[in-house]
C-alpha cells in the first residue's frame, strides 16, 4: 500500500492544531513555534505533491479511496488534478507567512494585564483552516468535500469574532460590537449557501445513486446518467449559490468587507487569500464538471454578475476611507475577473482564472500584511491619518508600493499575465464583456495609487514621525512575497503547465472549444 500523501498533507496540520492547542497558557511562544514547524512540514508535503504530480498524467493522482457510509454511497475519495495542486501549493506557502505575520496578534491586550487572549488557540485554529482548506481541494467525493466546505466556517468564525483587530477608531467595546457582526454576518452568509448546497447535493445523490465525481461525470460523459434539463439546473443553482457566497460574488459579496475590516490583517489573508478560492475552484471542479449543460445555459447571467462585481468592487474601493476596507472591495473586483475567466468557456480564460487565483494570492498577502503591520504601528485604519510614510519607513514604503501595483496588475508583476489571459479569453468570445471589464483596471490604478499617495507620500504627519521600519521578522514575511510576485511576473510557466492540462479537461467536459481567430495567422 502506498503511503497515503494526500491525507497526510491534510492530517498534519489537524494534528498540528490540537498539539498546539494543548500547550499550556503560560507556554505561549513554544504554541508559537509549533505552529510555524507544522505549517513548514506541510509546506514540505505540499511540495511532495507538487513533485510527484504529472501534468501529462491521469486526470486525478495520487487518488485514495476508502468505504466510509457505505449504506450512504459516501467514501473517503481523494485526488488531485493541477488545479487542485497549485492552489494546494498556494495554501502551504501562505500559511507560515500568515503565522509569521500573526506573531503577536493573539498576545495578552494589555501590558500586564490579566485579560489573555488564548494565543494557542489563535494559532491552532489557522491551522485547522489550513487542513480544512486543503481537503476541501483533494476531496472528490461530493459529500466529503461538502462537509469540509461547511466545516471551515467554525474556525474561521472564532478567528474573526474572537482575534479581531485592535486598531479602532471608537474603541475596545465598539470594535468588540462590530467584530461580533462581521463574524456572525460570516457564518450567517455561508450557512445560508451551504443549506442550499446539501439540499442539491441530496438531490444529486438521488439522480446518481452515489457522491463520486469521478463515477457521477463518467457517467454523464458515457450517457448512462441523463438528467432532466430542468433537474440539472436547480442542482447547478444549488451548488453555484453556496460557491458564488464564499467567491465572493456580486450581489453575496456584503460579508466580506466586514470580515476583513475587523480581522486582523492575517486573518484577512486568511479569508480572501486561502477559504475565498474554495469558492472559485469549486465552480471549476463541481459545476462544470457535474453539470456541463447547466453551466454554460446559466454563463450569460453569471458573466453579467461577475462584471458587475468588477466594476462595483473598484469603484467601491475608490471611495473608501479604510484601508482594508479598501483592499476588500478591490478583491471582490478581482474575483468578478476571476469567475469570468471561468465562465468565459475558453482555454485562455479559465488558465487565466486558474492562474489568477494563485497570483491573486500572493499579491493580496503581500498588500495586506504590509497594510497591518503599517495599521500595528499607527493604530488607525483610516487613510487620513497617515501621510509622508514613505521618508521615515522607506522599506515599508516601497514593499507596499510593490503589493499595490501587483493589484493593479502591473505588467511585470504575477497578477498581469493571469489578468492578461482572462481578458482575453473572454473577449474572443465575449468581446462586450471583455470590453467592459478593461474598466476595472482603469478603476484598480486609480484607488491604488490614490491609496499610496494620501498614506506614503506628502508631509510626514507628526503620528508616524517616530515610525520604525520594518523590522526582521516582517521582512521574512514580506520578502519571499515580492520575489514570488517578481518571479511569477516575468516567468508564469511553471503553474501554467501545471494547470494547463486540467483545463483541457474541463473544457472537453462542458463541450466548448476555442474560437477560431478570424484572420489566420502568417505561415
Amino acid at each position: 500500500m502506498s503511503f497515503p500523501l494526500l491525507t497526510a498533507t491534510a492530517v498534519l496540520p489537524a494534528l498540528g492544531a490540537i498539539a498546539t492547542a494543548a500547550v499550556p497558557a503560560a507556554k505561549r511562544t513554544a504554541a508559537k513555534w509549533l505552529a510555524l514547524v507544522v505549517s513548514l512540514a506541510t509546506l514540505a508535503l505540499a511540495v511532495t505533491v507538487l513533485v510527484r504530480f504529472d501534468p501529462d498524467g491521469a486526470r486525478y493522482q495520487l487518488t485514495e479511496s476508502h468505504a466510509w457510509i457505505p449504506e450512504f454511497g459516501v467514501r473517503y475519495e481523494l485526488g488531485v488534478d493541477g488545479i487542485a495542486v497549485a492552489l494546494i501549493a498556494l495554501t502551504a506557502v501562505l500559511i507560515p507567512f500568515i503565522i509569521l505575520a500573526g506573531w503577536h496578534d493573539a498576545d495578552p491586550l494589555e501590558t500586564g494585564s490579566k485579560r489573555w487572549r488564548p494565543t494557542q488557540g489563535f494559532f491552532a485554529l489557522i491551522l485547522a483552516v489550513e487542513a480544512m482548506v486543503i481537503i476541501s481541494f483533494e476531496a472528490t467525493d461530493v459529500f466529503l468535500f461538502y462537509i469540509f466546505f461547511e466545516a471551515m466556517l467554525i474556525p474561521m468564525y472564532f478567528l474573526i469574532g474572537g482575534f479581531g483587530d485592535r486598531a479602532h477608531e471608537h474603541g475596545e467595546e465598539t470594535a468588540a460590537t462590530q467584530r461580533s457582526y462581521a463574524a456572525v454576518k460570516f457564518l450567517l452568509y455561508n450557512l445560508v449557501g451551504g443549506l442550499i448546497m446539501l439540499a442539491a447535493v441530496i438531490g444529486l445523490y438521488v439522480v446518481a445513486g452515489n457522491f463520486s465525481l469521478t463515477e457521477i461525470a463518467e457517467a454523464r460523459a458515457n450517457g448512462s446518467l441523463n438528467m432532466a434539463t430542468s433537474t440539472e439546473r436547480w442542482l447547478f443553482l444549488g451548488f453555484f449559490f453556496a460557491f458564488a457566497v464564499k467567491a465572493p460574488l456580486w450581489p453575496l459579496h456584503t460579508w466580506l468587507p466586514n470580515a476583513m475590516g475587523e480581522a486582523t490583517a492575517p486573518v484577512a489573508v486568511l479569508i480572501t487569500a486561502v477559504v475565498d478560492k474554495v469558492g472559485t475552484f469549486a465552480m471549476l471542479r463541481f459545476c462544470l464538471q457535474l453539470f456541463p449543460e447547466a453551466s454554460k445555459w446559466a454563463t450569460p447571467a453569471i458573466l453579467v454578475l461577475a462584471l458587475i462585481s468588477i466594476i462595483y468592487g473598484a469603484l467601491l474601493a475608490v471611495g473608501q476611507r479604510d484601508i482594508k476596507r479598501l483592499v476588500a472591495y478591490a478583491s471582490i473586483s478581482h474575483f468578478g475577473f476571476i469567475i469570468m475567466g471561468i465562465f468565459a468557456m475558453t482555454s485562455q480564460g479559465q488558465s487565466g482564472a486558474t492562474l489568477y487565483m494563485v497570483n491573486h494570492g500572493i499579491s493580496t498577502a503581500a498588500l495586506m500584511l504590509v497594510a497591518g503591520f503599517l495599521i500595528s504601528r499607527r493604530g488607525s485604519r483610516l487613510i487620513a491619518d497617515y501621510g509622508g510614510v514613505q521618508k521615515v519607513a522607506p522599506v515599508l514604503a516601497g514593499t507596499f508600493l510593490i503589493g499595490g501595483l501587483a493589484t493593479l496588475s502591473l505588467p511585470g508583476l504575477a497578477p498581469f499575465v493571469s489578468e492578461f489571459l482572462v481578458l482575453v479569453g473572454t473577449f474572443s468570445r465575449y468581446p462586450v464583456v471583455g470590453i467592459i471589464a478593461t474598466f476595472g483596471i482603469v478603476l484598480a490604478a486609480l484607488y491604488t495609487l490614490v491609496l499610496y499617495q494620501r498614506t506614503m507620500t506628502g508631509p510626514v504627519k507628526a503620528e508616524v514621525r517616530h515610525m520604525p521600519d520594518l523590522r526582521v521578522r516582517e521582512l521574512v514575511v514580506v520578502a519571499p512575497l515580492v520575489v514570488l510576485l517578481i518571479f511569477l511576473g516575468v516567468y508564469p510557466k511553471p503553474v501554467t503547465d501545471i494547470v494547463n492540462p486540467a483545463v483541457k479537461q474541463t473544457m472537453s467536459d462542458v463541450h466548448k472549444k476555442d474560437p477560431q481567430p478570424e484572420v489566420e495567422a502568417a505561415k
